[in-house]
């Protein structure tokens, strides 16, 4: 029976994404959680720490595949205003293959400086790399998309122009690795609806099938034994290899940029190899602590379980701490807090300072929706230049 206390004991509790399941979830997540983080203790090696904690995070990663040569091949090329793009496809493992946009700029004298850019998510399935590489014949459902979250600017384009090697992979679910939906059980009414559809609505009807099918994928993921994360973050790390392989990058100067789930990526190709120079986060940057009491709706490629008892979602970053990071934050960004933003922000900021390295972080606060605005692109392009060039 509910007494009187025992109903403004109730009243009292947050309102949250699980209701009243979140005071259990959030008591047993405050237990020993990021043990891992160089703020946790005071490591007497850098190295050390920096080894054990990566070991443990490829360990919760769980996807160590066949390795294959990357047997690399050229499908397209395409000359443009100052660069020339490749379609490219190679191998990431034994099992897959992924197709990327490489962009080299004009006159080059010598290895320049590269930038692997990370593609978002959106719930936009049927493309991955087309989201900021420009391409010909866009479909208008395409063209509204890069309106919205890159104010109609293909930012990857920006960069090659600017002097940089540019290599945009598709990552698993997306572009060239997309769902086919001829090899699902009986997608109910989906091939009899594309028949009469345009080739924005036929995009628009594919993403609709792809975005509930996240749940499956990951059941299926999780019972194979590895992690939606695991597959991105060993596929994104290929095409560094990818970029070594080519004689117009200099190895010593790979940096990475995304937004969204790139944001994700780029956490997580920054955090984990050391051949990433300097580093480029946009609106992805969170405490687990602060998604526990809501703002946990994301996709699900990036949930890896057991990885809070051990590393936070900025402590992933700062795995190559002190290598230069920039973390940008949307103020209106409906996916994540304000509150959020910050606590990431003052735990990247103090493993910086504790580094003696405060110069090479920077965080910055834009009054805008979830996007990478103009005026973002330009802040990052000025990093990427400033410890790349």
């Amino acid at each position: 029976m509910l007494t009187f206390a025992s109903v403004a004991a109730y009243a009292q509790q947050p309102a949250s994404d699980v209701g009243n399941f979140y005071p259990l979830l959030d008591a047993y997540s405050s237990k020993n959680n990021s043990r891992l983080s160089y703020l946790s203790r005071n490591w007497r090696s850098v190295e050390k720490w920096r080894k054990t904690a990566k070991a443990q995070l490829n360990e919760l990663l769980a996807f160590n595949p066949e390795p294959a040569p990357l047997n690399s091949e050229i499908l397209s090329t395409i000359k443009r205003d100052g660069y020339t793009q490749y379609l490219v496809r190679y191998n990431v493992n034994a099992l897959q293959k992924t197709e990327a946009f490489l962009l080299v700029p004009d006159n080059l004298t010598k290895p320049a400086p590269a930038v692997i850019a990370l593609h978002d998510h959106g719930g936009f399935y049927f493309f991955g790399k087309e989201k900021h590489t420009l391409t010909d014949n866009q479909p208008e459902i395409l063209v509204e998309y890069v309106q919205n979250l890159y104010e109609g600017r293909y930012y990857a384009n920006e960069l090659a122009k600017r002097g940089f090697v540019v290599l945009c992979p598709d990552a698993i679910y997306f572009g060239s690795q997309k769902l086919d939906p001829e090899q699902l059980i009986a997608p109910k009414g989906y091939f009899e609806a594309i028949e009469e559809a345009d080739r924005s609505e036929r995009i628009k009807l594919f993403n609709k099938l792809a975005g509930p099918n996240e749940i499956a994928m990951n059941k299926t993921i999780l019972t194979s034994g590895t992690t939606w994360l695991g597959i991105i973050a060993q596929n994104d790390r290929v095409a560094i290899d990818y970029l070594l392989s080519r004689p117009e990058v200099d190895p010593e100067r790979i940096g990475c940029i995304g937004l969204s789930l790139g944001g994700l990526r780029s956490t997580y190709l920054f955090g984990l190899d050391s051949r990433i120079k300097a580093g480029v986060i946009a609106a992805f940057s969170t405490t687990y602590e602060q998604m526990l009491q809501q703002h946990a709706h994301h996709t699900w490629m990036m949930y890896v379980p057991r990885q809070y008892q051990f590393l936070d979602l900025p402590d992933v970053a700062s795995l190559n701490a002190p290598r230069p990071l920039m973390v940008m934050n949307c103020k209106q960004d409906k996916l994540f807090s304000i509150a959020g933003m910050q606590a990431a922000e003052e735990k990247l900021s103090g493993i910086y300072g504790k580094m003696k390295a405060a110069d090479k972080f920077a965080c910055k606060y834009y009054d805008v929706p979830h996007s990478m605005t103009i005026a973002m692109q330009e802040d990052a392009f000025a990093w990427l230049e400033k410890w790349l060039k």
